[in-house]
């Protein structure tokens, strides 16, 4: 790319810049002539402002099929933007400051040089962007039908993205390392939607994960009382909601299993919020099982501190059993501990992680081990179970831990 633009820079006799539809700076040619602030930052910046670009927008050159002229303002130079299209797509921006010599003419001659940089970009995109959706499905139909090309082993990474976003961020299309491909839709289905589980995004239920069998009917809004230890708010979110506060989108990731790994840490530290991994399949054809195993682990990555903000499907442990039970048995569950304040579900679940050991969780609450024993104390007349009995320990230990997938922690 570098080498067309220094080239379409000398037939136009003009400073040059090439940047893609966000208005990233992907190359730019020898600068001749005066320069404006707007380039200058786009070369220090490598990116044009947001009013920049909501000024040259206005110019309608997102939807032009040809050169579009530009006045200049105090302090900012005219120029040229010529969309770089290609199959009726516009990819990027061809930007010529105005010199006065730039004449239709000559920009037609650098007609043939802009369609190479318009194909390139086009190229660069889609070996990107696949639809992953559609891969993902557990309709081996419409698996067959999207087209994926992958190399085993692959892994699945689903990530949330913000709320405001909408799109994939700019930097993503040569942020993510090569033999990565990324879903541009971030957007969930809503409630009812085709494949829409109570995880959003084509999670089914308790049966449907890793089996592409349907799983049973889920509340449109949770179940009543599926609170948390002490709140006793409503449930899990609405299916297309993700989970409970959290909202936005979610991207989705096929990533080498390799490199499964570093891609959700880019993608996280990109957005600033949880992913989830799943489990590696050699079989690309297979991929939609980790993609299940993703979206589930990412609910856990939403949930449970211990495992934020990037889990990993391998590792969660028995989580990986908990986050396929239908809302309702979470929630039966979880009602084993909801008669527990915070405080005291907080040792509680210490403790139990603790394996028992009193030293080691009063020490890491930072309380006196009587504190400790008096709270356990009132968390066996609070919930009427004997954590001396290995079984009501598990299902106190289970109980909170269910509390918290269902948004109580």
């Amino acid at each position: 790319m570098q080498d067309i633009v220094d080239e379409i820079s000398r037939l136009l006799g003009a400073s040059v810049t090439l940047e893609d539809r966000s208005f990233n700076l992907l190359a730019y040619g020898a600068q001749s002539g005066d320069i404006d602030s707007v380039r200058q930052e786009s070369i220090l910046r490598r990116r044009a402002s947001d009013e920049v670009r909501a000024h040259f927008e206005a110019y309608g050159i997102a939807t032009a099929t040809g050169p579009v002229r530009i006045p200049g303002l105090p302090g900012v130079l005219g120029r040229v933007c010529v969309p770089l299209r290609h199959d009726g797509v516009t990819y990027g921006y061809l930007w010529a400051l105005e010199s006065g010599d730039l004449t239709d003419e000559r920009l037609a001659a650098a007609g043939p040089l802009v369609g190479r940089v318009a194909a390139l970009l086009a190229t660069q995109a889609r070996g990107r962007y696949a639809p992953l959706r559609q891969f993902f499905s557990a309709d081996p139909a419409a698996r067959a039908a999207a087209g994926v090309v992958a190399d085993g082993p692959v892994t699945a990474v689903a990530v949330r993205t913000p709320a405001q976003e909408g799109a994939l961020p700019p930097t993503l299309p040569r942020t993510l390392p090569r033999g990565v491909l990324a879903d541009p839709d971030v957007t969930e289905p809503g409630p009812g939607a085709p494949g829409s589980g109570w995880l959003g995004s084509g999670v089914p239920e308790m049966g449907g994960v890793g089996t592409g069998e349907p799983g049973p009917a889920a509340p449109g809004s949770g179940v009543s009382g599926s609170s948390g230890p002490e709140t006793g708010d409503a449930g899990p979110a609405a299916p297309g909601l993700g989970v409970q506060g959290v909202g936005g989108g979610i991207l989705a990731i096929l990533a080498p299993a390799a490199q499964a790994a570093r891609v959700a840490g880019l993608l996280h530290g990109l957005y600033g919020l949880a992913a989830g991994i799943g489990g590696p399949r050699d079989d690309p054809r297979d991929a939609w099982e980790s993609w299940r195993e993703a979206l589930l682990a990412l609910r856990v990555a939403e949930h449970a501190e211990r495992h934020a903000p990037v889990a990993d499907w391998a590792t969660l442990g028995v989580y990986r059993l908990l986050v396929r039970l239908s809302p309702r048995d979470l929630a039966g569950l979880a009602a084993e501990s909801a008669a527990l304040t915070p405080r005291i579900a907080a040792s509680v679940e210490a403790y139990l992680d603790h394996a028992g050991h009193a030293g080691e969780t009063a020490a890491a609450l930072g309380v006196h081990r009587q504190t400790l024993y008096y709270r356990l104390d009132k968390a066996g007349h609070l919930t009427g179970l004997d954590l001396a009995d290995g079984e009501d320990r598990l299902l106190l230990h289970l109980s909170l831990k269910a509390a918290a997938l269902l948004g109580g922690a």
